[in-house]
């Protein structure tokens, strides 16, 4: 389980290091349609990508993660004491699928990136998110299809696509909700929905920088997670690609990163 926590731990922070530039974009635009910005909540917050940066664009505003995972939350800890912000940033353990804690509302902003298809009733959760919110408050959800595809080459893409389909079929069979329609959800609690967006991420470094070590580093994580969580959904045959493959991506540079996620923006009314 701890290797597990770690691996976790690994693929949300290169994630965050490696999309930097689409995570402060985000954080930016949210932050840009607030009108009131004292106490955020980050729902699900994993690795706290989006508590440390919230809390970063918004320097007065108090931000609390929220997430049922306890090693998860000591990480963020750690990663906000050591971005000299531990002062504003507060960690609260929840099984977001019960009860939610006392005390957190009223917030001004709800933060829920990749984290709502988790729950086990999506619609009780936003509606549980309208009731924390202020009046006029905003939710930004962020939610996408897939990990990041990394391989170029057509015997690579091509394993990749199956593995991107396996996966699609665990999480289904997992009861995610990946296919919700959100709008709908958040009208059906009482939001207003304001703004979509949809960013399209691109991203190829240039063979030797820094960069490119990290998008290495991040292929080499999310393959190996799939490659052991896939274990009884992927043939014999994908199954040795993928342990040959692991060995050899160091040595390549044609990694990439391409993926998409899709941003909305949902406000409580203010009567």
């Amino acid at each position: 389980m701890a290797h597990e926590h770690e691996h976790l731990a690994d693929l949300l922070d290169l994630d965050a290091e490696v999309l930097s530039e689409y995570h402060r974009e985000v954080a930016e635009w949210v932050t840009a349609n607030l009108t009131e910005r004292a106490r955020v909540i980050d729902v699900g917050a994993g690795t706290g990508t989006g508590t440390l940066a919230l809390a970063r664009q918004l320097p007065d505003a108090e931000v609390i993660a929220l997430d049922v995972d306890e090693e998860l939350l000591k990480h963020i800890q750690d990663k906000a004491r050591a971005s000299g912000l531990a002062d504003r940033v507060r960690t609260v353990q929840a099984d977001l699928d019960q009860a939610w804690p006392d005390g957190l509302k009223p917030a001004d902003l709800v933060w829920a990136a990749n984290s709502l298809h988790h729950m086990g009733d999506p619609a009780r959760a936003v509606a549980q998110i309208y009731q924390i919110l202020r009046p006029g408050g905003l939710l930004a959800v962020t939610e996408m299809e897939s990990f990041p595809r990394f391989l170029t080459d057509p015997a690579g893409a091509a394993l990749e696509e199956r593995i991107h389909t396996a996966m699609a079929r665990g999480r289904d069979e997992a009861g995610m909700h990946m296919h919700e329609d959100w709008p709908a959800r958040f009208a059906e609690a009482g939001f207003a929905v304001e703004s979509e967006r949809c960013f399209v991420i691109e991203l190829q470094p240039p063979p030797g920088s820094p960069m490119a070590a990290s998008v290495t580093r991040y292929a080499m994580v999310a393959l190996c997670r799939a490659r052991h969580g896939l274990e009884d959904k992927l043939s014999a045959g994908d199954i040795a690609e993928l342990d040959a493959l692991a060995p050899a991506l160091p040595a390549r540079d044609d990694l990439t990163v391409h993926t998409s996620r899709t941003v909305w923006l949902a406000r409580k009314t203010a009567g």
